[in-house]
């Protein structure tokens, strides 16, 4: 393949990673008060660490790599726990529950294989889940103009969130492959381009930012370690490694290269080691973004070259502040139409992990409701469970944490512990997929 037609390609992928890497830290930067300098520094060392994350995933060295055509970006199920944490102990507390929970992944990468059983799709489905409820009321508040808003809640705001939201079902309905792919990046510049219209997109901070900036680790203060948000991160990340092990091996079938749990752990180790340097500088945890598996998958090209030239590229975004405060300018409720349809895939793909489950047993129907009601419960009132003893706030103070050990729990207690059948409510045959499933 030419350099030409490689570089194209590796565009292509770009831009249909591009809205769910920037939507991140434009989300996390906002619910944590940053002002326009500090957002335009997030975004672009996002931006960065997504393509040195995937540069790490397309090398094949001894230790890490998995030598996959994959691309990497933060994944959306970190962005409620990091909000949560940065709101709660401070940014110190954010990217030190990062960098630790990155080492241990590292540590446990070898041996995850096993402890795999214990994150079954009933598990991590009531994990992806309860974190899609968690996310809707951000995206809701967006969608008003942002909490504490003085227009919060105009009509201005809605009809540009509603509008936004319809541009992006209108392309996903009546387009098909590359177009549907980027139909969110798509909505977000053409609700941008209305608000404009509108007079409500400020552009002052592009004309603000320096067309070229180094970057600097721990740009937003030093690591602090705190034992219940590395407990928080650490579960984000094995619930990524678990979704991270199903693109391996679509893409191992794709790609026709079979895959060792030698291959598995080289894997692991590099989403360990690119949440590390994630912490480090500043930015988030990175794990596997699905959308170009299909992307892969649509056009046939199946090098690796290409995805080093999408990282290569993110890398070299990262260095130039203007295109980062491009983004920066969206206004809040363009990105509320547009984080309504992201979250609600997110809730849809907990839903689906977890209805083929739900159907083979009523024990598996009862861990994911009290999973599910649990940890969303603790997510909208997070103070239910103050009066407990303080060693359990680790275990309760958080929605995510909550949901999660109740479902590792009880799906232990169900489904691991004896050898009692499991009562079927499966009135029907299994069709195909649910034997698949089962």
């Amino acid at each position: 393949m030419n350099n030409v037609k490689a570089t194209t390609l590796g565009i292509q992928h770009l831009l249909a990673m591009y809205a769910g890497a920037i939507l991140v830290p434009l989300i996390i930067g906002g619910a944590l008060g940053f002002n326009a300098t500090q957002m335009t520094y997030l975004v672009a060392i996002d931006i960065m660490m997504c393509g040195v994350a995937t540069l790490l995933q397309v090398m094949r060295g001894k230790a890490f790599g998995i030598g996959l055509p994959v691309v990497l970006g933060c994944t959306f199920t970190a962005v409620s726990p990091i909000i949560a944490i940065g709101s709660d102990k401070g940014l110190g507390a954010v990217y030190g529950s990062i960098i630790a929970s990155g080492l241990i992944i590292i540590l446990i990468a070898g041996v995850f294989g096993k402890l795999v059983k214990f994150f079954p799709p009933i598990v991590t489905g009531s994990v992806v889940t309860i974190i899609g409820i968690s996310l809707i009321p951000v995206a809701i508040n967006n969608m008003g103009g942002g909490q504490g808003a003085p227009d919060f809640g105009s009509a201005s705001n809605i009809g540009l969130a509603m509008v936004t939201l319809i541009v992006i079902l209108l392309i996903y309905r009546f387009t098909t492959g590359f177009t549907r792919s980027i139909s969110i990046l798509l909505g977000l510049v053409m609700g941008t381009v209305i608000a404009a219209f509108l007079g409500k997109v400020n552009f002052s901070p592009v004309a603000d930012a320096s067309w070229f900036h180094m970057v600097q680790p721990f740009y937003f203060g030093a690591p602090t370690f705190d034992i219940a948000a590395i407990l928080t991160m650490t579960l984000v990340g094995m619930v990524s490694l678990v979704e991270s092990s199903g693109v391996y091996f679509a893409l191992s079938d794709i790609t026709k290269k079979p895959l060792s749990s030698k291959d598995l752990a080289k894997g692991y180790r590099s989403e360990g080691l690119a949440s590390i340097i994630g912490g480090i500088f500043n930015a988030f945890p990175y794990t596997t973004f699905s959308q170009n598996v299909g992307l892969l998958k649509m056009t046939g090209v199946k090098e690796r070259k290409v995805i080093a030239i999408t990282g290569g590229l993110l890398v070299l975004l990262g260095f130039l502040p203007k295109v980062a405060a491009l983004t920066t300018i969206i206004p809040t409720p363009v990105l509320g139409g547009a984080m309504l349809a992201m979250f609600g895939m997110v809730v849809t793909q907990g839903i689906t992990m977890l209805a083929p489950e739900i159907a083979r047993s009523s024990e598996n129907a009862m861990i994911a409701a009290t999973a599910v009601g649990l940890g969303a419960g603790v997510a909208f009132v997070p103070n239910i469970f103050a009066a407990l003893p303080e060693w359990l706030a680790v275990f309760t103070s958080n929605g995510i944490v909550c949901g999660s050990v109740t479902a590792i729990v009880l799906n232990v207690l169900f489904n691991m512990m004896g050898t009692k059948k499991i009562e079927s409510i499966q009135t029907q045959p299994l069709n195909e997929n649910n034997k698949q499933t089962a």
